[in-house]
C-alpha cells in the first residue's frame, strides 16, 4: 500500500536518510520511533508529497486515500465543531453547509419573494445530502467527538473560539470520520486526557486500514501496534512486535554489535602486532605484505552508537512534618457549577497520590487550591510543617524569560551552583553541549517543559504538585523522569493521562466523580484491577 524505496533526504546540512526503504500493507499497525530530530514529521511529509525525497521513490497504491493528522492543525473559524469535522469527507459537509443557508433563507423575511426557488432547491440537495448518507455521517461525527470528551454544547460552538488542545482533538475528529485507506497520525496522544486516549485506543484497534503512528505514550502505542520502523542514523529498519519487542532485539543487537566490534578490534591488534614486529626483517617481508594488504581489504565493524540517556538523581529534600495537605470542608465552584462540596481530603509524607476524573471534575481545580493559584469558596486549606511545595501547571512555561538562554535561566535560579553542576543538569533533561546556549523564546513546548522541570527538581522541594508533567516530554526523557521520581524521598499530589506514569508512581488514588469523591489505597495498578477500568466513568474492560 505504502512503499518508500531508497529514499534520501537532506534538510540544509543535515542528512536525514541515506537509501532507507519501507512498506506498509493494508491492516498493518505500524509505530514510528527515533530521536527527535531523526526526520519523523519529514518522513511523513514525503508520505503525503508535502516534501519530495532528494533521491529514490515512495510509491502510494492508486486511488488510496491518507488521512494525516500533524500537530500543525492551521486555522480554524466560522463553523461549529461537528461541521469542521464533517469537512473532512468532501462533498456532503458541503452539501450540510448549503441546507443550514438554505433554512436560514426560508425563514427570512427579506427573502420571502424567492420562498419557491430556496424550497426547491432545499428539496434538490436534501435529497443528495441523503443519497450520500449525510444524517448517519452527523452522527457518526457527534460521536467520535463525543469520544475524544467533547461536550454537545462544544460540538455545536464555534470552533475558533475553542484552545488550541480542543482544536487539535477536532482536526484528529476529522481524519477518524474519513477513515481513509491509510492513516498517518503525528503524536494523536498529545493533547487527550485519559478517557479520550482509551477511547481513542479502542477506534485504532478496530481501524482495518494502514496505520503509521508516533506516540510518546508508551502504553497507548503498545496495545495498538505490531509492527516497529526506528529511523537510525539515515535508516529505516523494521521490527515486527510491538515497543518491548522492539526494546529487547535493539539490545540484543547492540550486544552482538559490541562483541563483533570486540572480536574485530583483538584480531586487528594481533595483526598490527605481528607486523610491527617482523616488518624489518627481509625473512618475513612476504608474510608482512600479505597481512598489510589483509588489513587494507577489512571492512571496519564501527561499535553500536549509544543512545545518550543521563540519569538525574535527587538530592534529599528535607524532611516535612507528618500531615503535608489538610484540605477541610471546602466549596468549590465557577459560576453556578459547583465542583466541590463539602470536600475533605488528608495527605500524609511520602504518600503519592493520583488524581482521576473525567475532563471538568475538578482535577486541576484541585492542584491550585493546594498550591494557592486558587483560593475555596469556602473552606480551609492547610500546607503542614516544614513543607517546601513545588508546583508544575501548563502555565509555568509561559513564566519563562524568553530573552534567557537555558544556561543563564538555570544559573539566575542556582547562583551558588557552579557551572559544571548546572551544565549536568541541563544534560540530563536533554540539553547538551551547545544546547544550553539557546534562547528560552526559541524552545518547543517539549523543551520548555523539561526546563521547568529541571528547575524544579535540582534543590528538591518535599511535596511535588505535578498537572500534566508528561504532556509534552518525548519518551526518553519520561523514562528518565520516572526513574528519577521512583526514587523521590517526598510527597506527592499528580494528574496525568500516561498510564505509565501513573502505575510506576502512585501509592493512593483519588476518584473525582459525578457521584462523589472515592479514595483508594494502594496505586494506579491496583485501582484498574479493583474497578476493572482505567478511568472513572469507563465500563469494565474499556
Amino acid at each position: 500500500m505504502i512503499r518508500l524505496d531508497n529514499i534520501s533526504k537532506q534538510n540544509g546540512h543535515q542528512i536525514l536518510f541515506i537509501e532507507a526503504s519501507m512498506g506498509i500493507q493494508k491492516g498493518e499497525k505500524v509505530g514510528l520511533v527515533g530521536p527527535n530530530g531523526a526526520g519523523k514529521t519529514t518522513l511523513f511529509r514525503m508520505i503525503t508529497s508535502q516534501e519530495q525525497p532528494d533521491d529514490g521513490l515512495v510509491a502510494i497504491d492508486p486511488g488510496m486515500r491518507i488521512g494525516y493528522f500533524s500537530q500543525d492543525v492551521g486555522e480554524m473559524s466560522g463553523q461549529s465543531a461537528v461541521a469542521a469535522v464533517m469537512d473532512g469527507v468532501g462533498p456532503v459537509s458541503a452539501l450540510a453547509a448549503e441546507m443550514a443557508r438554505l433554512e436560514a433563507a426560508m425563514v427570512d423575511p427579506d427573502q420571502a419573494d424567492e420562498l419557491d426557488a430556496v424550497i426547491e432547491r432545499y428539496g434538490e440537495v436534501q435529497g443528495r445530502f441523503e443519497e450520500l448518507d449525510g444524517y448517519a455521517l452527523e452522527a457518526r461525527a457527534r460521536e467520535v467527538l463525543a469520544g475524544l470528551s467533547f461536550s454537545q454544547e462544544r460540538m455545536d460552538g464555534d470552533v475558533g473560539l475553542l484552545s488550541g488542545g480542543w482544536k487539535m482533538r477536532v482536526a484528529l475528529a476529522r481524519i477518524l470520520l474519513m477513515r481513509p485507506d491509510g492513516m498517518l497520525l503525528d503524536e494523536p496522544s498529545n493533547h487527550l486526557d485519559l478517557e479520550s486516549l482509551i477511547w481513542l485506543e479502542a477506534f485504532l484497534k478496530t481501524y482495518d486500514g494502514a496505520l503509521l503512528m508516533t506516540s510518546h505514550d508508551r502504553a497507548f502505542m503498545n496495545r495498538i501496534i505490531g509492527k516497529v520502523v526506528e529511523i537510525d542514523a539515515g535508516s529505516l529498519i523494521t521490527y515486527s512486535g510491538d515497543l518491548d519487542f522492539y526494546d529487547q532485539q535493539r539490545a540484543l543487537g547492540e550486544q552482538q554489535r559490541q562483541a563483533q566490534y570486540e572480536r574485530q578490534q583483538a584480531m586487528l591488534a594481533k595483526e598490527i602486532k605481528f607486523i610491527e614486529k617482523f616488518k624489518a626483517r627481509a625473512s618475513h617481508a612476504a608474510q608482512v605484505q600479505s597481512r598489510v594488504k589483509k588489513l587494507d581489504k577489512i571492512e571496519r565493524v564501527e561499535p553500536p552508537r549509544r543512545r545518550q540517556s543521563v540519569q538525574f538523581e535527587f538530592r534529599s529534600p528535607p524532611r516535612s512534618g507528618d500531615d503535608v495537605i489538610s484540605l477541610r470542608n471546602i466549596h468549590k465552584g465557577y459560576g453556578d457549577q459547583p465542583i466541590y462540596q463539602g470536600f475533605d481530603f488528608l495527605v500524609r509524607r511520602k504518600e503519592r497520590w493520583c488524581v482521576l476524573g473525567a475532563n471538568g471534575a475538578g482535577k486541576s481545580t484541585l492542584l491550585k487550591l493546594v498550591a494557592g493559584a486558587a483560593a475555596p469558596d469556602q473552606g480551609v486549606v492547610s500546607i503542614g510543617a516544614s513543607v517546601k511545595m513545588g508546583y508544575f501547571a501548563q502555565h509555568s512555561m509561559d513564566l519563562l524569560d524568553g530573552e534567557e538562554t537555558i544556561f543563564e535561566s538555570l544559573d539566575g535560579a542556582f547562583p551558588q551552583a557552579g557551572q559544571g553542576a548546572l551544565r549536568t543538569l541541563a544534560g540530563c533533561f536533554g540539553f547538551s553541549g551547545d544546547d544550553v546556549e539557546k534562547p528560552c523564546r526559541v524552545l518547543s513546548g517539549g523543551e520548555k517543559a523539561r526546563l521547568v522541570m529541571a528547575k524544579m527538581l535540582f534543590d528538591p522541594p518535599n511535596l511535588l504538585v505535578l498537572d500534566e508533567p508528561t504532556n509534552h516530554l518525548d519518551m526518553a526523557t519520561k523514562e528518565m523522569l520516572v526513574a528519577a521520581l521512583a526514587d523521590f524521598e517526598g510527597t506527592m499530589l499528580f494528574v496525568s493521562h500516561d498510564r505509565h506514569f501513573l502505575a510506576a508512581l502512585s501509592n493512593r488514588v483519588l476518584e473525582l466523580t459525578p457521584e462523589g469523591v472515592h479514595q483508594y489505597g494502594g496505586g494506579y495498578t491496583e485501582y484498574v484491577a479493583r474497578t476493572g477500568q482505567e478511568a472513572p466513568g469507563l465500563h469494565p474492560g474499556g
